[in-house]
């Protein structure tokens, strides 16, 4: 049997063990999966050069700034403010509660970084307008949990960061900028913010949903006095992104350099997160809750949150860098290669793979540790690299929060919907189906996106 399965199979395996039997946190599961790969291969010479590589890596701090910045905004609910504003324009329409559910979840997932906790955040506003205005309980769950997992593919959540990670780890060399991985997350984005509006519509052709009612519709003129500051958050954290795209050449190339302009790029990462912090201080409307004391406080609490994650990329990277020095990647890509698959079927197995793989590993996880083999697989087969490593949230990060039974997701809306497990299970198929349907569509190149 080739060595880098063999790899892959005890890695797998203890963390199966540790983590989804014994119900240990994950970050234990890798770092024991990583000592034990150490001792197999006795590569233990080379150990403090895969904790300095793990440690070295800017993207790891870039991605603690954006899980702080996840923690003050959900904690100062700056985004509150935001959701009623959309539930105020679209609420008007047949099956306005399920739009805006996919719309203000979708928003509130990509800045809060937590799929669960933005289903309680959104879904305790969404699911009961959505079930007043006829959506069944189990459809309101799922619509509510399948729109907030769409944050983990949507910038500025971690998992970006951790992708993008996996293709600079493979093409250090690359002019891509980060601004272009960012617009094409959104270009990805764009299709499955369609995908579910499109499934919303047919669902409520089905079950005759009618519009919210008017008691429960906010009003705009006041959800704007209140929240429009909270609205020039996207434009804090977007619009860097896009004036690096868009003017990387003929601007910043010209008058920074090529070295200037991309290490000017790569340093987005690094203070955009910390800017919209202050900017989510300065218009909290309570000032108690951000005052240095409180904000100690606030990054205390989240420690059991915010530690785990970043443990997990950590560690994660140590392997990816074991992994480097085995080419176990390169010698998993020849050994699928040579199954011959051709690239519809290698695009295919690859998302079968992630998706169980998300049934007992977390989404985040699987980027860190496997996103550089997933990349040099189906580039292999002729797909794109970049945006295999830009779907990588996606086949990952969302799949992992919509399967049972790590479906997260799932359960957290069907315990704010109080619907019925296995009508919630069954309706919540079509979302995973539909999902994985989608992943391949964009996987093979079959649409346009912004940004390729």
């Amino acid at each position: 049997m080739p060595s880098s399965l063999i790899y892959l199979g005890l890695m797998l395996l203890v963390i199966v063990i540790w983590f989804a039997l014994m119900r240990r946190p994950i970050y234990e599961a890798v770092l024991i999966s990583f000592v034990l790969l150490v001792a197999i291969t006795n590569t233990w010479g080379e150990l403090w050069g895969y904790i300095d590589s793990a440690l070295s890596t800017s993207l790891l701090y870039s991605m603690v700034a954006f899980v702080a910045m996840s923690v003050i905004l959900t904690k100062t609910k700056i985004v509150d403010s935001c959701i009623g504003i959309i539930l105020s324009v679209i609420g008007r329409v047949t099956g306005g509660a399920g739009y805006a559910a996919v719309i203000a979840s979708s928003f509130m997932g990509a800045l809060s970084g937590s799929g669960p906790g933005n289903v309680m955040a959104t879904g305790a506003i969404t699911i009961p307008a959505m079930k007043r205005s006829g959506f069944p309980a189990e459809l309101a769950a799922n619509i509510e949990s399948n729109a907030s997992y769409m944050g983990n593919m949507i910038p500025p959540s971690s998992n970006i960061v951790a992708a993008m990670g996996a293709f600079l780890a493979l093409y250090p060399n690359s002019d891509m900028t980060t601004g272009q991985f960012w617009i094409i997350l959104w270009g990805i984005a764009f299709w499955f913010i369609l995908q579910r509006i499109v499934m919303i519509w047919a669902f409520c052709k089905y079950y005759k949903v009618k519009p919210m009612q008017k008691e429960d519709i906010p009003s705009f003129k006041e959800t704007v006095k209140e929240g429009w500051q909270g609205l020039f958050l996207p434009v804090i954290i977007l619009l860097p992104f896009v004036l690096d795209y868009l003017f990387k050449d003929n601007f910043f190339t010209a008058r920074l350099g090529a070295d200037g302009a991309k290490y000017l790029s790569s340093s987005l990462l690094l203070f955009i997160g910390g800017i919209s912090s202050i900017y989510a201080c300065l218009i909290c409307k309570d000032k108690n809750l951000v005052k240095p004391g409180n904000i100690a406080k606030m990054f205390g609490d989240a420690v059991k949150s915010i530690a785990p994650a970043i443990g997990v990329c950590v560690f994660g990277y140590m392997i990816g860098s074991l992994f480097a020095d085995l080419n176990v990647a390169e010698e998993l890509g020849d050994i699928i290669a040579a199954w011959q698959f051709g690239k519809f079927g290698t695009v295919v197995a690859v998302c079968l793979i992630t998706c169980f793989m998300g049934m007992v590993i977390p989404g985040s996880s699987l980027v860190v540790i496997f996103g550089s083999v997933f990349i040099i697989v189906l580039e292999k087969v002729g797909c794109n690299p970049i945006l295999v490593a830009a779907m990588l949230p996606c086949i990952c990060g969302v799949m992992c929060g919509i399967t049972p039974p790590l479906g997260l997701g799932m359960y957290a809306g069907m315990s704010l919907a109080e619907s019925d497990f296995m009508k919630t299970f069954k309706n919540n198929l079509w979302w995973v189906a539909a999902q994985f349907v989608m992943q391949v569509v964009v996987l093979m190149g079959w649409l346009p996106i912004l940004g390729l």
